[in-house]
């Protein structure tokens, strides 16, 4: 799963939720409405003016389109080659202090918020243009801004607070649940915010460079390490020599994947023969096999690690992904590692996913595509939500 070119993060942690992998799910969801009030409240200590878009995939029709303040849809027109402007879905946002209350659709989408200044949309003949900023010709290189994904349906609401692509905006997401309580996630620890970009400015082999500053030196974020490895930022063998000891332990051991939470029984096992790792079923049949991962693999979970949305490469794959991102591949030959305790204590690992998940004041975050493996995601869930929320958080 990629955001921009696969499902969104929320669509997969629906159908995570469908595969019985999260662990705390709502009882049986009650109708939920055609759209449902999402409070966005501002206390960010900034200024400048706030602009919300809600875009996303009418799950009704499937078209992609965005949603005004009052919930109503509007498909995107047709776009061209060169991208054509797109129109105008950006509702003002609240000031400091304040906070505005829209409509949230059933859609499949992204909540987008951006300070200072409006977000740049173009439609090629294929649909909308999500910003690219690690690209610097990318018209919003230079403006402050984040998102949520979202899927709201008939089963009820998921959203999350992701930093899959960049840690920029602190964020926090809530639902009020239809008995009452409210769930929250994507809250930073008091000095989070600059205690993550100090620790990654320290960290040693390249992971500084993943910070990106404005013209005058401001931070605005910092890339995942996915499009590091792309843009030259990060060195595309920072992972090789984890995957070389990973090769050699399961040369001659076994690795148990165990990938649906409520099917223990369900075992893969993998072995690396030929410069291939093997997965056998419980019958001793193989049923898929990997190459040896590159970087790129690793921190974007495709390329050699694709998972495709069946029943036995994709989860497999997840797992994988998962125990390379967070170094307990060495340490536990049973997968996934439920215990986060060992997760990243390798001097080789995901260093930005540590330092986001350092900081989270309740351990939660999407630091990676799969980092929902054992429900270490920044996700809540509810299937009878009363009101959605965003919280934008103070930079410190």
């Amino acid at each position: 799963m990629r955001i921009h070119r696969k499902l969104t993060a929320a669509l997969a942690a629906a159908a995570t939720v469908a595969a019985g992998l999260i662990a705390t799910v709502a009882g049986p969801a009650e109708a939920v409405p055609p759209t449902i009030p999402l409070k966005i409240t501002n206390s960010s200590g900034r200024g400048d003016p706030v602009y919300i878009y809600n875009l996303g995939t009418n799950l009704t029709t499937g078209q992609q389109g965005w949603a005004d303040a009052g919930g109503t849809f509007h498909a995107w027109p047709a776009g061209g080659n060169p991208p054509t402007p797109a129109p105008d879905a950006s509702i003002a946002g609240p000031g400091n202090g304040g906070s505005i209350t829209i409509q949230m659709p059933k859609f499949s989408g992204r909540v987008y918020f951006s300070y200072g200044q409006k977000l740049v949309f173009k439609l090629t003949t294929g649909g909308l243009v999500q910003p690219a900023v690690q690209n610097p010709s990318d018209p919003n290189r230079n403006i402050l801004f984040s998102w949520t994904e979202y899927t709201l349906n008939d089963s009820g609401l998921w959203i999350n607070s992701t930093q899959v692509d960049m840690f920029s905006v602190p964020y926090a997401v809530g639902v009020l649940q239809g008995n009452g309580n409210t769930l929250s996630t994507g809250h930073l620890k008091p000095g989070g915010y600059n205690n993550f970009f100090n620790a990654l400015r320290g960290q040693p082999g390249g992971w500084a460079n993943l910070i990106q500053t404005a013209p005058d030196g401001r931070v605005l974020r910092a890339l995942a390490p996915t499009y590091g490895v792309e843009t030259g930022a990060l060195p595309s063998t920072v992972m090789d020599d984890y995957v070389n000891r990973v090769w050699s332990k399961y040369s001659s051991q076994t690795l148990t994947v165990t990938p649906f939470g409520d099917q223990p029984n369900t075992k893969y096992f993998g072995r690396v023969s030929g410069n291939v790792m093997n997965f056998t079923n419980s019958a001793g049949q193989i049923v898929t096999s990997f190459q040896k991962p590159n970087s790129a693999s690793i921190f974007g979970c495709a390329g050699l690690l694709d998972a495709p949305n069946d029943l036995v490469r994709g989860p497999i794959s997840r797992t994988l992904c998962a125990g390379y991102n967070r170094s307990t591949l060495l340490t536990n030959p049973n997968q996934p590692d439920a215990n986060d305790s060992g997760f990243y204590l390798d001097n080789v690992t995901n260093h930005y996913s540590r330092k986001i998940h350092a900081q989270m004041a309740d351990g939660k975050a999407y630091g990676f595509a799969f980092d929902d493996v054992g429900n270490h995601e920044a996700l809540v869930h509810d299937g009878n939500p009363q009101t959605a929320y965003i919280t934008l958080d103070p930079f410190n």
